[in-house]
């Protein structure tokens, strides 16, 4: 959620930390503030609601200093405004803070330290630890944050400064992730890479319960009770280009043209002709343990879990393997039953996901073997889990999520490849299976090529109260991927179904100014959803109906219809996802919609 930024050097670093903000603006935010401890001694702070334009426009154009700190908030206590904003300080204006998570015992030692006097001036729970920092505060700034944390009880990636150690940041994580950047005689923190890529490419990832004391000569890690954490620095794999736009209007439009290559590379190295299989090194499992797996469990959220539910259909068709996808924060306090041979994803973009996260370590809590399927390199995920698979999508800074859905989709497809093979499908089924699941790019990339018809189907709904996406077997997902897409980022009210479920209830819901969005793949199902699609055009109802190319039919039966190229029926999710996506961006576009940064969303949600 929420985006912090740190610099150390020589450098002036007001710049630095509102560049390093802007580049954290996709994670989502409703202000925006930085503190810089100048040369005089003192927190010079400029904090401001709205967007990060803003809060450029109020930072003086000389503020001195090469130590600061830089924050976006996503609000969860307080209104939204600007005595809401971080950096938050003490009365005395000696201690500076950033924070992201919640403090869940706020209201608790808010109190206490307001009986020693001190006066709270915002409604955050953030604002506790500025107070509490200056009075455990006895000369070690480092030494401070460590009592200081010691008492909080929730989540948080802070950051702190103090007047008395001009050219410090100490920095502590419990459940909100933070990565240090180490520059050329020069240090930076962030809560994400993409705010350091500019200046760094050498980071180290900071774990739950350490502290990191940061100045422009380098940086000491250790845990709470001061014992020296050595860790290696790892090396970004992405280029400044990769998070810029490149030429599009829009982050979201170049992340859904970008899946053909995307997809390309979670699957590329990764499939064996010769055996007509995939190979997934980093499963870190055995050939025997691989064939022992009674059921498959996909944990996720958002667009992850529709990825999941997804390859829940391909795992049980293909592999004959009992698979289920869940949400994760349904599952984390379900008390789940952890049986022998599961194995369980967890799926995530940012590999961040607290939901997620936490789901993740209850279930390896009670012995199971949890496998991670993420994007981000270094995240939290694939660090704590026991194997897993990047997708290699590259950096996704739009809210909502489009080219992360379908390289989830590509390493999860690898892996129903590979255990098909291991049990019930031949060496040919599963080379023509191969050949096809290798066809995809090209076919995304022929499916983008028709976004005119898109557009005009866009300006012609784009008034629409409410919409129902629908569809059967494997792209019943789809449609609910489809709907989440549409409401995030337009604002129409959407929902995703079964086709088959319309006669108990959402058929109700037809009429005259809702339209119906069918997905009619040539698969098995074709014939059912044409007539739930006859049951909604004899109510009156509008429908748009998404088939294959050469299903004349359709034309007749509907008031619009899109098509996507012919492939194999389970892979067909690929290249109706894509349609969807681009409906949903070029119906908020035309409704005037902020597409990137939708309201009230973030990109990681690293709290619950």
């Amino acid at each position: 959620m929420c985006g912090i930024i740190g610099y150390c050097g020589p450098k002036v670093a007001a710049p630095i930390l509102i560049e390093g903000l802007k580049r954290l603006e996709y994670r989502g935010y409703d202000s925006a503030g930085i503190s810089v401890l100048g040369p005089d001694g003192r927190h010079r702070i400029v904090k401001k609601k709205g967007k990060i334009l803003d809060l450029r426009k109020a930072v003086p154009a000389e503020l001195p200093g090469g130590t600061g700190i830089g924050h976006t908030r996503w609000a969860t206590h307080g209104e939204v405004s600007d005595r809401n904003a971080h950096p938050h300080t003490d009365a005395a204006a000696s201690v500076s803070i950033v924070h992201n998570g919640i403090i869940e015992n706020y209201s608790a030692l808010k109190q206490r330290l307001q009986g020693k006097g001190y006066i709270f001036v915002s409604e955050t729970d953030s604002e506790v630890i500025a107070h509490l920092l200056s009075d455990l505060y006895d000369g070690d700034l480092e030494r401070s944050v460590k009592h200081a944390v010691s008492l909080l009880k929730g989540t948080y990636g802070m950051l702190a400064m103090h007047v008395n150690e001009p050219g410090v940041i100490v920095g502590a994580r419990n459940g909100s992730p933070l990565v240090v950047g180490v520059g050329d005689g020069e240090m930076l923190i962030a809560s994400d890479v993409t705010a350091l890529v500019e200046h760094t490419k050498q980071v180290l990832y900071i774990e739950d319960g350490e502290v990191v004391r940061m100045t422009a000569d380098g940086h000491r890690t250790t845990d709470l009770r001061d014992k020296p954490i050595d860790r290696e620095l790892q090396v970004i794999g992405w280029q400044i280009e990769e998070i810029e736009k490149n030429g599009y209007d829009h982050y979201m439009q170049k992340e859904i043209f970008e899946q053909p290559e995307s997809i390309l590379r979670a699957i590329q190295g990764r499939l064996e002709p010769e055996n007509a299989t995939a190979h997934l090194g980093g499963l870190n499992m055995t050939s025997r343990e691989l064939l022992d797996i009674e059921r498959v469990k996909i944990i996720a959220a958002g667009t992850s879990y529709h990825a999941g539910l997804v390859a829940a259909y391909a795992l049980e068709s293909l592999a004959r393997v009992p698979a289920g996808s869940e949400l994760a924060s349904e599952l984390r306090y379900r008390n789940p039953i952890v049986e022998r041979n599961n194995v369980y994803f967890a799926v995530s973009q940012s590999g961040e996901t607290a939901d997620t996260l936490y789901a993740m370590r209850e279930l390896q809590r009670k012995g199971a073997r949890v496998l991670g399927i993420c994007n981000v390199v270094g995240s939290t995920i694939p660090r704590e889990s026991d194997g897993g698979v990047y997708i290699h999508s590259g950096p996704e800074i739009a809210v909502a999520s489009t080219k992360a859905f379908t390289s989830q989709l590509s390493a999860l497809y690898l892996f129903t490849l590979l255990l098909a093979r291991m049990r019930h499908m031949s060496y040919e089924a599963g080379l023509r299976f191969m050949h096809d699941l290798e066809r995809i790019p090209d076919l995304v990339q022929e499916v983008l090529t028709r976004t005119e018809h898109v557009q005009e189907l866009a300006k012609k709904y784009a008034q629409a109260k409410n919409f129902l996406f629908l569809g059967r077997g494997i792209n019943y997902p789809v449609a609910l991927e489809g709907a989440l897409k549409l409401k995030e980022i337009s604002y129409i009210h959407a929902e995703g179904y079964s086709a088959a479920e319309i006669k108990h209830g959402p058929i109700a819901l037809i009429n005259e100014e809702t339209p119906s969005l069918f997905i009619v793949p040539n698969d098995g199902l074709r014939d059912k959803v044409i007539s739930n699609m006859k049951e909604v055009k004899a109510r009156n109802g509008k429908v748009i109906a998404l088939g294959v190319d050469g299903d004349n039919e359709l034309a007749d039966i509907v008031d619009d219809v899109m098509f996507v190229p012919k492939t194999h029926e389970l892979l067909y999710p690929y290249l109706t996802v894509v349609p969807l996506q681009l409906f949903a961006y070029y119906t908020a576009l035309e409704l005037g919609r902020d597409v990137d940064q939708p309201r009230n969303l973030a990109k990681s949600v690293t709290v619950e």
